[in-house]
């Protein structure tokens, strides 16, 4: 073959394997922009956040712990001392001691549960009248379930680290170690697995949707062929795990969390979420406000529909107004009102009860979430 036809052959190859690739990237499926999996937004029924607690010993405190002449701290201080080999012949031999306090201890176990060795957070709390757990240390305490007759399910230990300005409250980082399992059983007798929707995302549309996604998604890997999920209410998708996946539905679980979708469908109520202890606001989408006059002390802001409407500012308060730019019947949104609240330098406990008046006389078109 001649140099020519060579060339040619080459040139050929290139323009019929780039062509090709186009091809490929055509067909590839587009990915969805924000896409979120459905494990996002539910947990499987079953499981859920364990609560386990005991009454334990802080030891080593510096003088701040409980009195040793009150018999509600005598007494379990005597019996550790039993216990230790060291037995006292009576209580007034404890009358003196401030170094121990009796506190409550908790550890929460995460939903998907707990194996043996695994190790938890717990929060120690003081329960009489000790000044102080700062430098103190956990002693062994048998933490049980929350109901009488429970087992024991972890031992927990530790020092002790303040968390806030609350000095008889605390926390062991990795204090709780499990003695046993705590396992989830998320498949029910009937064979299905429920999801369970969270709750700021619950409600008819979301569980239409979920149950919708699902079948599309496994409508062609199942030998029936046919819908194995749907809504039982608001907040509940029951699922028909297939047969041939009963013995390890492991796998089957799985593929049905992963499965991914546009947020952008589930077409959530806008919501305002308020923390009156940190004066947090934070908006979960566009929220309106019907046309108001708001009064708040010396504050007073006037939401008008439309440019140009509203009078004068009167002379001894502060008085912004909030306009909106288009039709008539628009009302303005809450980032106007909190760009007011920012012109004004209105405080935040101030914001939130305005808020929250605006919600109750439902001017405020959104959920508000007060924690």
């Amino acid at each position: 073959m001649n140099t020519y036809m060579t060339r040619k052959v080459g040139l050929t190859h290139r323009i019929l394997t780039g062509f090709i690739a186009s091809v490929a990237l055509l067909l590839l499926p587009a990915p969805v922009a924000h896409a979120m999996t459905v494990q996002d937004i539910v947990r499987l029924e079953g499981q859920g956040e364990s609560v386990l607690q005991g009454f334990g010993l802080v030891v080593g405190l510096p003088g701040t712990g409980d009195s040793g002449a009150d018999l509600v701290v005598a007494r379990p201080l005597a019996n550790l001392l039993r216990e230790q080999g060291n037995p006292i012949e009576n209580f007034e031999e404890l009358a003196a001691s401030r170094s121990v306090a009796i506190v409550v201890v908790k550890c929460t176990i995460p939903e998907e549960g707990a194996r043996r060795d695994d190790k938890f957070d717990v929060s120690v709390s003081a329960v009489h009248n000790a000044a102080s757990l700062e430098g103190g240390e956990l002693f062994l305490t048998p933490l049980r379930g929350p109901f009488p007759g429970d087992p024991v399910f972890a031992i927990a230990e530790g020092s002790i680290r303040l968390e806030d300005l609350n000095a008889t409250r605390g926390r062991v980082r990795g204090g709780a170690r499990m003695l046993r399992d705590i396992t989830m059983n998320s498949i029910r007798s009937d064979g299905t697995v429920s999801l369970v929707i969270n709750p700021n995302s619950s409600g008819w549309t979301t569980s239409q949707l979920l149950a919708s996604i699902i079948n599309d998604h496994r409508i062609g890997l199942d030998a029936a062929d046919r819908e194995i999920a749907y809504a039982v209410d608001e907040r509940l998708v029951r699922i028909e795990v297939p047969d041939a996946e009963l013995a390890d539905p492991a796998n089957f679980i799985a593929d049905i969390l992963s499965i991914r979708f546009d947020p952008s469908l589930l077409s959530l109520p806008a919501t305002v979420l308020v923390n009156e202890r940190t004066g947090t606001i934070i908006v979960t989408a566009e929220v309106e406000i019907s046309p108001v006059i708001l009064s708040h002390g010396d504050l007073v802001i006037t939401t008008v529909a439309q440019p140009g409407a509203g009078g004068a500012p009167a002379a001894a308060r502060r008085w912004p107004q909030i306009e909106t730019n288009v039709r008539d019947v628009e009302a303005a949104k809450l980032q106007d009102l909190v760009d007011a609240f920012e012109q004004l330098d209105v405080p935040a406990r101030d914001r939130i009860e305005i808020l929250t008046e605006l919600h109750a006389t439902g001017r405020l078109h959104a959920q508000l979430v007060v924690n």
